[in-house]
């Protein structure tokens, strides 16, 4: 089945990219993807790497070249990656309304004072860790403003480094606590495929998780590469997709305008 479309692509927007939105668009195209978002960093924990690093105005206009040179070609959607929404609501909601964003991913890179990729954070028995990790999580998701819960359960991706094995089932009540929140509030969840590309080998979250979302009351998924060079684009998103099949998840779902819209995964087309 051909993947529809990565709704997690990062450019040279990003501190940590180095492409441009140009270069993404054709590393899409050679994968047959019809359909990209890009979502790069925003991200305002002042010791955070990407700490400022985002200029919106500046992304805007790269943005509306680069839709209409692949007009035609590839469709683009607009989105932002904001880290720790919940913890910043005012900066958050001036951004959304000054600009005619699709989507708004909410991520969660930091648990107190601690960045959740750095080894340090692990320095502790992994129920800590976690626990911390899923706790703020819930809180995010509770109040923080934005349409997509990005890469849920991240802090496995050097979690799994640390202690050499994750299962989710270990934190399940803390992870259904997090997704009934979602389910609450009709939010859609990324199943994110960074965690491919790493040790622990697991999408995030994982076929398991997916199950709880609906068992929770879930409604939405959609997918995401995390791509931060032209290589990722796309990667691993088949078994995302395959995954949510398997978890019961019959739309995916698209975004325009902050709206979501049902793409059926059996008839390959978008319905509201």
């Amino acid at each position: 089945m051909r993947v529809p479309f990565d709704y997690h692509i990062h450019t040279s927007f990003s501190r940590d990219a180095d492409a441009t939105m140009e270069t993404m668009c054709r590393a899409a195209m050679e994968a047959g993807i019809p359909e990209i978002g890009f979502s790069d960093h925003l991200d305002m924990v002042p010791e955070d790497p990407c700490s400022s690093y985002f200029k919106a105005d500046a992304w805007w206009h790269a943005f509306e070249h680069c839709r209409d040179a692949f007009r035609g070609s590839l469709t683009l959607r607009a989105g932002v990656e904001v880290g720790e929404p919940h913890l910043f609501p005012t900066h958050v909601e001036r951004l959304l309304v000054s600009y005619p964003w699709d989507y708004c991913m909410g991520s969660l890179h930091w648990v107190g004072d601690r960045r959740i990729f750095d080894p340090a954070y692990f320095e502790r028995p992994a129920e800590e860790a976690y626990g911390a990790y899923f706790e703020e999580l819930t809180r995010m998701v509770r109040v923080g403003i934005f349409d997509i819960l990005g890469h849920m359960d991240i802090a496995k991706r050097y979690g799994y480094d640390a202690y050499g094995s994750y299962d989710p089932a270990t934190y399940e009540s803390q992870i259904r606590r997090v997704l009934r929140e979602a389910a609450s509030r009709d939010l859609v969840i990324e199943v994110n495929t960074a965690t491919l590309r790493r040790s622990v080998q697991q999408t995030t979250p994982d076929r398991k998780v997916l199950c709880w979302f609906r068992q929770e009351g879930g409604r939405w998924v959609t997918l995401g590469s995390d791509a931060h060079t032209p290589e990722q684009v796309g990667h691993g998103l088949d078994q995302a997709l395959r995954d949510a099949i398997q978890a019961g998840f019959h739309h995916l779902a698209r975004f325009e305008g902050r709206r979501p819209f049902k793409w059926s995964v059996a008839g390959g087309g978008s319905t509201t």
